[in-house]
Protein backbone atom coordinates (compact mmCIF):
# COMPACT_ATOMS: atom_id res chain seq x y z
CA UNK A 1 0.00 0.00 0.00
CA UNK A 2 1.29 3.27 -0.84
CA UNK A 3 0.23 6.57 0.63
CA UNK A 4 0.91 10.25 -0.11
CA UNK A 5 0.47 12.75 2.43
CA UNK A 6 0.52 16.55 1.42
CA UNK A 7 0.41 19.23 3.92
CA UNK A 8 0.03 22.36 2.96
CA UNK A 9 1.14 26.39 4.03
CA UNK A 10 2.39 27.19 7.28
CA UNK A 11 2.61 23.58 8.42
CA UNK A 12 6.09 23.65 7.93
CA UNK A 13 6.18 25.60 11.08
CA UNK A 14 4.93 23.64 13.42
CA UNK A 15 5.67 23.64 16.94
CA UNK A 16 6.94 27.20 16.67
CA UNK A 17 2.69 28.41 16.27
CA UNK A 18 0.07 27.57 18.87
CA UNK A 19 0.49 24.30 20.31
CA UNK A 20 -3.15 24.62 21.58
CA UNK A 21 -4.05 23.82 18.29
CA UNK A 22 -1.85 22.52 16.68
CA UNK A 23 0.12 19.74 19.48
CA UNK A 24 3.60 19.79 20.14
CA UNK A 25 5.13 18.26 17.20
CA UNK A 26 7.00 19.42 14.39
CA UNK A 27 6.09 17.98 10.92
CA UNK A 28 8.83 15.88 10.63
CA UNK A 29 8.11 14.20 14.04
CA UNK A 30 4.95 13.78 12.77
CA UNK A 31 5.93 11.97 9.69
CA UNK A 32 8.23 10.23 11.38
CA UNK A 33 5.64 8.84 13.71
CA UNK A 34 3.47 7.70 11.21
CA UNK A 35 5.84 5.80 9.49
CA UNK A 36 7.12 4.08 13.06
CA UNK A 37 3.42 3.26 13.31
CA UNK A 38 2.71 2.12 10.23
CA UNK A 39 6.19 0.24 8.45
CA UNK A 40 4.39 -2.21 5.96
CA UNK A 41 2.93 0.96 4.21
CA UNK A 42 5.13 3.39 1.79
CA UNK A 43 4.73 6.77 2.70
CA UNK A 44 5.68 9.81 0.25
CA UNK A 45 5.16 12.73 2.33
CA UNK A 46 5.47 16.54 0.40
CA UNK A 47 5.07 19.85 1.80
CA UNK A 48 4.06 23.30 0.61
CA UNK A 49 3.32 26.58 0.72
CA UNK A 50 2.35 27.24 -2.84
CA UNK A 51 -1.51 26.41 -3.83
CA UNK A 52 -0.17 25.48 -7.28
CA UNK A 53 2.71 22.79 -6.25
CA UNK A 54 0.31 21.28 -4.06
CA UNK A 55 -2.41 21.04 -7.57
CA UNK A 56 0.53 19.54 -9.65
CA UNK A 57 1.36 16.97 -6.76
CA UNK A 58 -2.46 15.69 -6.59
CA UNK A 59 -2.02 15.67 -10.50
CA UNK A 60 0.97 14.11 -10.76
CA UNK A 61 -0.66 11.44 -7.71
CA UNK A 62 -0.99 8.43 -10.29
CA UNK A 63 0.29 5.62 -8.27
CA UNK A 64 -1.45 5.69 -4.80
CA UNK A 65 -4.00 4.03 -2.86
CA UNK A 66 -5.12 6.98 -1.10
CA UNK A 67 -4.45 10.69 -0.12
CA UNK A 68 -4.15 12.16 3.26
CA UNK A 69 -4.35 16.05 2.88
CA UNK A 70 -4.16 18.70 5.02
CA UNK A 71 -4.34 22.07 2.87
CA UNK A 72 -4.16 24.15 5.72
CA UNK A 73 -5.84 27.36 5.14
CA UNK A 74 -6.54 26.14 1.71
CA UNK A 75 -8.83 24.07 2.85
CA UNK A 76 -11.39 27.60 3.30
CA UNK A 77 -11.77 29.10 0.17
CA UNK A 78 -9.32 26.66 -2.53
CA UNK A 79 -11.56 25.92 -5.44
CA UNK A 80 -8.72 25.13 -7.92
CA UNK A 81 -7.17 22.62 -4.68
CA UNK A 82 -11.13 21.26 -4.88
CA UNK A 83 -10.91 20.86 -8.89
CA UNK A 84 -7.51 19.18 -8.25
CA UNK A 85 -8.87 16.45 -5.88
CA UNK A 86 -12.07 15.93 -7.83
CA UNK A 87 -9.69 15.49 -11.19
CA UNK A 88 -7.98 12.35 -9.59
CA UNK A 89 -9.44 8.91 -8.99
CA UNK A 90 -7.62 8.46 -5.67
CA UNK A 91 -9.74 8.62 -2.47
CA UNK A 92 -8.79 11.69 -0.20
CA UNK A 93 -9.24 12.02 3.13
CA UNK A 94 -8.93 15.92 4.71
CA UNK A 95 -7.16 15.95 7.70
CA UNK A 96 -6.58 18.72 10.17
CA UNK A 97 -4.55 18.94 13.32
CA UNK A 98 -7.18 21.45 15.45
CA UNK A 99 -11.14 21.30 15.33
CA UNK A 100 -11.57 23.70 13.04
CA UNK A 101 -15.46 23.51 13.89
CA UNK A 102 -14.85 25.27 17.11
CA UNK A 103 -12.24 27.81 15.89
CA UNK A 104 -12.90 31.70 13.68
CA UNK A 105 -15.97 31.09 11.80
CA UNK A 106 -14.02 31.48 8.93
CA UNK A 107 -12.20 28.48 9.29
CA UNK A 108 -14.75 26.21 9.86
CA UNK A 109 -16.03 26.04 6.60
CA UNK A 110 -14.27 23.99 3.97
CA UNK A 111 -14.61 23.94 0.04
CA UNK A 112 -12.41 20.84 -0.21
CA UNK A 113 -14.94 18.18 1.77
CA UNK A 114 -17.50 17.41 -0.95
CA UNK A 115 -14.76 15.86 -2.65
CA UNK A 116 -13.10 13.92 -0.27
CA UNK A 117 -14.20 10.57 1.36
CA UNK A 118 -14.07 12.07 4.95
CA UNK A 119 -12.71 14.59 7.29
CA UNK A 120 -11.13 14.33 10.49
CA UNK A 121 -10.23 17.44 12.63
CA UNK A 122 -8.89 17.69 16.12
CA UNK A 123 -6.91 14.99 17.21
CA UNK A 124 -3.85 16.98 16.49
CA UNK A 125 -0.99 14.39 15.05
CA UNK A 126 -3.96 11.50 15.52
CA UNK A 127 -5.94 12.82 12.73
CA UNK A 128 -3.46 11.45 10.67
CA UNK A 129 -2.95 8.35 12.49
CA UNK A 130 -6.66 7.63 11.70
CA UNK A 131 -6.24 8.69 8.05
CA UNK A 132 -4.28 5.86 7.70
CA UNK A 133 -6.38 3.66 9.97
CA UNK A 134 -9.34 4.33 7.06
CA UNK A 135 -7.08 3.17 4.17
CA UNK A 136 -5.42 0.15 6.04
CA UNK A 137 -9.55 -0.66 6.46
CA UNK A 138 -10.55 0.05 3.16
CA UNK A 139 -7.66 -1.42 0.97
CA UNK A 140 -9.10 -3.03 -1.96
Amino acid sequence: MKILIINGPNLNKLKVRSNEHYGHLSLSEINSLIVEKFPQIEFEFFQSNSEGEIINKLHQATHYDGIILNAGAYSHYSIAIRDAIELINIPVVEVHLSNIYAREPFRQKSVISKVCVGVISGFKEYSYILAVHFFLENKN
